[in-house]
C-alpha cells in the first residue's frame, strides 16, 4: 500500500511539472531566458544549468505565435544557441568540459544564424539591426567550426549546411557594409570551395553546381573544381542505381569528360586530375587510352603500387578479349603484359594481396580458356584427335598448377575470401584431389553463411 502511494505520489509530481511547464507564460518565459542567459555567462563552469533552463524558456516563447512575433525572441534565441555553439568548439578545440554536459540540440550554430537573420528581418530600429549583424558576425566563425567539425565527422549534409551558412552571413554582413571573416576574394573562393565539397559529398549536387562554377568563372586555381564539375555533370551515370541504359550512361560519361579535358589542359601536371581521368577510363572502358594515362600516372608516381595492378588488369582484359576472339599472338601479348606489370606490383610489395591474387586469375583464367579448346577436341576419338586432346590437357594442368601457389598465399593472409576459396575448390577438383576440393567447398560454405574462419594453410 505505501509503495502504491509512493507510485502514485510520483505520478502526481510529474503531472503537476508537465502542468507547470505547459501553463508557463510565454513572454515571461522569454524574460525568464534572457535573464537565465545572463546568469550562465557571469560563471560559465557553475552556471552550466542555466544554459539549459534558457533553451527550454526560449522555446516556449518561440513557439507562441504572439511572442514569436517579437524580435527580441529570435535575438535571444540566436544568443542562447550561440553560446552553445561556443561551448563545443571550446571542447573540440581545447578539451575543457564535456559535450554530454550540454543542452542537447541540433545544429546551434545555424540555429543560432537563422535566428540572427530573422531578428535582422524583422528590425525596425537602428539598435535592432546593429544588434541583429552582431550576432550574425559572432556566429559566422562558429558556422565555419561547426561544418568542419560535420565534415572530419562524416555528416557531409551538416557540413554543408554549416558552411553554406558562412556564405549567407558574409553576403548578409556586406549588403551592410560590416565586417566578415571572409575579408578578401581569395578567403571567399576558399568558402566556397569547402561548401562545394561538403555539397558533393551530401549528394547535393544542384547546390553544388553553382559554387564550383563559380570558382570556375573566378579562375580559381585549384584543380579538383573540374573533376568537381566532372562529377555534377555526370552525376546520373555515376550513381550506382543509375536507370540511364549503358548507351546513355557512356555518353553522359563522355560529354562530362570536357571537364576533366579542360582541366588537364590548364594544369597539365595534377596527379588528381590524371587520376580522374584514368577512372573515367574505365568507366567507359577505353582501355586504349587508359594505358596511356597509366604510363602517364606511374612516370609520376612510380611507387604506387596500384597502378601497376590497374596497369595489369587492363593488359589482363585485353588478354581476355582476344583469346575470346582466337587472336592467340596477340592474347599471348597481353597475358604477358598484364603478368610483368602484377609482379611489378609485388617487386614493390611482396605481401600486396591483389597482385598475388591477380596472378592466380591471370593462370586460372588462361586454364580456363584453355579447356573450352579441350571441349572441343573431347569428341575427335581419332589417334590424332586423342593426341591433340592429351597434349592440350597437359597444358591446361600446368597453368592450373602455377595459379595454385599464389591462391594458396593470397588464402594465408585472407583465409575468409570467397573468390580464392572457389579457385582452391576448382583447381583441387581438376587435380582429382577431391579431400582438398571438399575441404574448400565446405570452407566456402561456411563463410558464405557468414561464420568466421582461419587459414587452413597456416594451420595444416
Amino acid at each position: 500500500m505505501i509503495m502504491k502511494k509512493l507510485i502514485f505520489g510520483c505520478l502526481a509530481f510529474l503531472v503537476l511539472v508537465f502542468a507547470a511547464q505547459a501553463q508557463e507564460d510565454p513572454a515571461r518565459a522569454l524574460k525568464k531566458a534572457g535573464n537565465a542567459l545572463k546568469t550562465y555567462q557571469l560563471d560559465q563552469t557553475a552556471n552550466l544549468d542555466k544554459l539549459h533552463e534558457a533553451v527550454d524558456m526560449i522555446n516556449i516563447a518561440a513557439a507562441d505565435k504572439t511572442v514569436g512575433g517579437d524580435i527580441e525572441t529570435w535575438q535571444v534565441e540566436g544568443d542562447i544557441y550561440n553560446s552553445i555553439a561556443n561551448q563545443i568548439v571550446t571542447i573540440r578545440q581545447l578539451g575543457i568540459g564535456s559535450i554530454d554536459d550540454l543542452p542537447k540540440v541540433d545544429n546551434p550554430a545555424l540555429t543560432a544564424f537563422k535566428a540572427y537573420e530573422k531578428a535582422l528581418s524583422m528590425a525596425e530600429k537602428k539598435f535592432q539591426t546593429k544588434d541583429a549583424l552582431k550576432g550574425i558576425r559572432a556566429v559566422q566563425t562558429n558556422l565555419n567550426n561547426m561544418g568542419i567539425y560535420s565534415y572530419e565527422d562524416g555528416d557531409y549534409e551538416s557540413a554543408f549546411q554549416n558552411f553554406n551558412g558562412v556564405l549567407t552571413a558574409h553576403e548578409l554582413l556586406k549588403a551592410a557594409s560590416e565586417e566578415s571573416m571572409l575579408e578578401n576574394e581569395e578567403s571567399i573562393n576558399d568558402q566556397m570551395y569547402i561548401t562545394g565539397l561538403a555539397a558533393l559529398n551530401a549528394n547535393e549536387v544542384e547546390a553544388a553546381a553553382p559554387l564550383f562554377q563559380r570558382l570556375k568563372a573566378a579562375g580559381s586555381d585549384k584543380p579538383a573544381i573540374y573533376e568537381a564539375l566532372y562529377k555534377i555533370e555526370a552525376a546520373d551515370a555515376l550513381d550506382p542505381n543509375s536507370k540511364l541504359p549503358a548507351d546513355q550512361q557512356t555518353a553522359l560519361l563522355e560529354k562530362a569528360y570536357a571537364n576533366l579535358a579542360e582541366g588537364r589542359t590548364r594544369f597539365p601536371d595534377d596527379i588528381s586530375i590524371l587520376f580522374a581521368e584514368i577512372n573515367h577510363f574505365l568507366r567507359i572502358n577505353k582501355l586504349d587510352v587508359l594505358i596511356s594515362k597509366l604510363e602517364m600516372a606511374i612516370a609520376k608516381e612510380p611507387d604506387n603500387i596500384s597502378l601497376y595492378t590497374t596497369m595489369g588488369n587492363v593488359y589482363d582484359n585485353l588478354y581476355q578479349k582476344e583469346a575470346k576472339e582466337g587472336a592467340a599472338e596477340k592474347a599471348e601479348e597481353y597475358f604477358n603484359e598484364a603478368l610483368k606489370y602484377y609482379n611489378n606490383a609485388l617487386a614493390k610489395d611482396p605481401d600486396f594481396t591483389d597482385a598475388t591474387y591477380s596472378i592466380g586469375a591471370l593462370y586460372f583464367n588462361k586454364a580456363a580458356n584453355m579447356t573450352l579448346e579441350l571441349t572441343a577436341l573431347a569428341d575427335d576419338f581419332s589417334k590424332e584427335g586423342q593426341r591433340k586432346y592429351e597434349a592440350l590437357q597437359t597444358k591446361v594442368n600446368a597453368e592450373f598448377e602455377l595459379a595454385l601457389p599464389f591462391f594458396v598465399e593470397v588464402e594465408k593472409k585472407k583465409p575468409t575470401d570467397i573468390n580464392t576459396l572457389i579457385a582452391l575448390k576448382e583447381i583441387y577438383a581438376r587435380k582429382s584431389d577431391f579431400t582438398m576440393s571438399n575441404e574448400f567447398k565446405a570452407r566456402l560454405e561456411q563463410v558464405q553463411a557468414g561464420e568466421e574462419i582461419t587459414s587452413y594453410f597456416l594451420n595444416n
